[in-house]
C-alpha cells in the first residue's frame, strides 16, 4: 500500500510539471526609434522561459514608465495548453523635448528666461542628453548625459556640468533685511546608477565645483563680506522607490524619492561651511473616476549649516508654492505640501485639455532659527488656486501649464505661474 500511494505522489508531480506552460515566442511590436533590443534586455519575460503573470504585468509598467513609451500593452496567445506567445505593444512618444519658461528677474527690472532641448531617447537606448541656457540678470548654462542601463538592465552612468549664475537676494533672517548678490556656482558631477528591482532605484555620485557670491552696488550693510568663494567636494546619493502605474495623464500608487548630500568647503570666509543636505519627496496618486487624478506631495528639506545666510531652499513659485513670487525668502528646513486635483475636459486622439485645482502650502526655518519656526505660524505660506493643462498624449512630459495662487495672509502675494510639465 505504502509503494503505491509513492508512485501515486510521483505521478501527480510529474503530471504538474509536464503542464508548466512555457512562453515560446516573446515579440514587441509597433517600435520605430527604439531598439528591440534594449527593451528585451530590459523585460523580465524570456522565451523559452516558465509563464508568469506577475512578471508579464511587471513588463508592462516598467515600458510605461521609459521616457520613449506613452504606452504598452501585452497580448497573451495561447497556441496549446502549454505553449503561450506573448507580444509586447509599444505606442512611442516622441521625445526630442525644447522647453521655455519667463518670469520677471529678480530684480524685478527685466525678464528672465530659460531655453532648453533634450533629447530623451538617445540611440533609441533610453539615454538622455541636452542642455539649457537661462538668463536670470546674468548668464547660466548646463550640459546633461545619462545613461541609466548603460552596462546592464541593472547599471548606469550619468554626468552633468552647470554653470550657474544668478541675482541672489541673500536673507538674514531677520525680517525684511536682505542683501542682494551675484552667485555664481559652477558644478561637475559624476554618478552611478543602480536599480535594484522594479520599484527600488539608487544613484551615487560626487561633485566638484565653486561657488563665488559678489554683492551688488547699493546694498545694505547687514555685514557680510563683499564677495566670498569658496571650492566644494561633495559626495550625493539618491533613492527612488516607485510604485505606479501610468495610464497616459493618469498615475495611481505612490513614489518616494530621498536625497543626500554632503558637501566639503574650502574657503568661505566661515560663512560657507561643510554641510548635509537632505530632502524628501513623497507622492501619493489616486485615480477618480474615469476622469479624475488626485495627486499629493509631500517634501520634506534640511540642512546642517542653519546659520548660514546662504540658505539652499527656496520659497519660489516654480518649485513649491504657486502664486508667492521668484525667490521670495531662502531657508535652512522647510515642510511644503501640494495636493490637487485633475480632471479631463477634453480627451480627443492624442490631445488632453485638463482642469486642476490646488492648495500648496509651506513653512520654513529661516537662517539663524530654530526648528520651532517651522510650526510657530509666523513663516507659513498657504495659496490655494486654479489651473488649466494642455497635453500631447504622444511626446514626452508633453504638459503645458497655468496656474494661478492666491495667496491667504498678510504677507501673501498672488500670482500667474507657466510651465511644462505637470508640477509634480
Amino acid at each position: 500500500m505504502k509503494n503505491v500511494v509513492v508512485l501515486l505522489i510521483l505521478f501527480i508531480t510529474s503530471l504538474g510539471i509536464s503542464q508548466e506552460i512555457i512562453v515560446t515566442s516573446l515579440e514587441i511590436e509597433g517600435l520605430k526609434r527604439t531598439k528591440e533590443s534594449f527593451l528585451k534586455r530590459l523585460v523580465k519575460v524570456k522565451p523559452e522561459s516558465v509563464y508568469d503573470s506577475l512578471k508579464v504585468a511587471t513588463d508592462v509598467e516598467r515600458l510605461n514608465r521609459l521616457e520613449g513609451i506613452a504606452n504598452a500593452t501585452s497580448t497573451i496567445i495561447k497556441n496549446s495548453p502549454t505553449d503561450y506567445s506573448i507580444t509586447y505593444t509599444i505606442i512611442e512618444n516622441f521625445t526630442i523635448i525644447p522647453g521655455a519658461r519667463s518670469s520677471q528677474s529678480n530684480n524685478g527690472e527685466e525678464l528672465a528666461f530659460r531655453l532648453s532641448l533634450f533629447e530623451f531617447n538617445l540611440f533609441g537606448r533610453g539615454q538622455l542628453i541636452g542642455g539649457f541656457y537661462s538668463r536670470d540678470v546674468f548668464d547660466s548654462f548646463g550640459v546633461f548625459w545619462e545613461a541609466p542601463f548603460l552596462f546592464s538592465n541593472k547599471f548606469g552612468l550619468g554626468f552633468n556640468y552647470q554653470d550657474n549664475t544668478t541675482f541672489e537676494p541673500i536673507f538674514t533672517g531677520v525680517e525684511g533685511l536682505s542683501e542682494d548678490f551675484k552667485f555664481q556656482n559652477k558644478t561637475f558631477e559624476a554618478f552611478a546608477i543602480y536599480e535594484h528591482d522594479f520599484h527600488n532605484r539608487a544613484q551615487f555620485g560626487i561633485t566638484f565645483g565653486n561657488q563665488d557670491y559678489e554683492i551688488q552696488p547699493d546694498q545694505p550693510d547687514l555685514g557680510l563680506p563683499d564677495q566670498l568663494e569658496a571650492d566644494t567636494f561633495g559626495f550625493t546619493s539618491e533613492y527612488e522607490f516607485n510604485d505606479l502605474t501610468i495610464t497616459y495623464q493618469y498615475l495611481d500608487g505612490f513614489r518616494n524619492e530621498a536625497s543626500a548630500q554632503y558637501f566639503f568647503n574650502s574657503g568661505g570666509q566661515g560663512f560657507l561651511d561643510d554641510a548635509f543636505v537632505g530632502a524628501n519627496d513623497l507622492e501619493y496618486f489616486r485615480r477618480i473616476g474615469k476622469r479624475g487624478n488626485l495627486a499629493n506631495r509631500l517634501r520634506l528639506s534640511y540642512t546642517s549649516n542653519r546659520n548660514s545666510p546662504f540658505a539652499p531652499f527656496a520659497l519660489d513659485n516654480q518649485i513649491n508654492i504657486r502664486g508667492a513670487g521668484n525667490t521670495v525668502s531662502r531657508g535652512t528646513a522647510a515642510i511644503v505640501i501640494n495636493t490637487e486635483y485633475r480632471h479631463t475636459l477634453l480627451e480627443k486622439g492624442w490631445f488632453v485639455l485638463q482642469s486642476n485645482t490646488f492648495i500648496d502650502a509651506g513653512t520654513w526655518r529661516t537662517p539663524g532659527n530654530d526648528f520651532d519656526q517651522l510650526f510657530d505660524g509666523s513663516t507659513i505660506n498657504f495659496n490655494p488656486g486654479l489651473g488649466i493643462r494642455f497635453i500631447h498624449k504622444r511626446i514626452f512630459n508633453a504638459v503645458l501649464r497655468f496656474d494661478y495662487g492666491f495667496g491667504l495672509g498678510d504677507q501673501s502675494a498672488n500670482g500667474f505661474v507657466f510651465g511644462v510639465g505637470q508640477y509634480f
